[in-house]
């Protein structure tokens, strides 16, 4: 009988980060009562594993087209460990929806590979007005429970952890 050895494992935690990590938050003013509600949960999630106040920096942008621009610029700064990037984009009459919902996605993506740093899609692509409430929904008593703003926060989470696991490439670490 053969025994397969085990491979290595690597699994990031949401729980609590060492200090001195900070985190960035770029938010689409673009349908803020919806934004909002995301970022109000993103925060929390970031106070409940441990981060201040102080180590969280927030910039406002007009439009979630405008997230992967600021996000890339963050990035660049070497001075977070990730960056989340928040809108809410809501299908209107036109495909119009479709072409910021497809640049948004490619920009943050491509800021993210760029810079080697988690840059997470927290940006609703809703059919309704109705859909996206429902996804900026809970509060703190219920830990903001399906809320895409606290689990973008923690897909952060998981990924900074993560990402202190895994080995640099030689170039990185030279």
């Amino acid at each position: 009988m053969s025994t397969i050895p085990s491979p290595r494992m690597f699994r990031g935690s949401s729980g609590r980060l060492p200090a001195g990590v900070r985190m960035a938050i770029v938010v689409s003013r673009w349908n803020e009562p919806i934004t909002a509600r995301l970022l109000e949960a993103a925060l929390a999630t970031f106070t409940a594993a441990g981060l201040a106040a102080d180590a969280v920096d927030v910039a406002w942008v007009p439009g979630s087209f405008e997230l992967s621009l600021a996000a890339d610029r963050l990035a660049s700064s070497r001075r977070y460990a990730a960056v989340l990037c928040l809108g809410a984009i809501i299908k209107g009459e036109t495909s119009h929806d479709r072409h910021i919902a497809t640049a948004a996605a490619c920009g943050i993506e491509a800021a993210g590979r760029a810079h080697g740093i988690p840059i997470l899609f927290g940006v609703l692509t809703c059919e309704t007005l109705a859909q996206a409430m429902v996804r900026a929904g809970g509060d703190a008593a219920d830990r903001y429970a399906g809320n895409k703003g606290a689990e973008c926060a923690n897909a952060a989470l998981d990924m900074v952890s993560l990402l202190a696991q895994l080995p640099l490439s030689p170039e990185a670490s030279a």
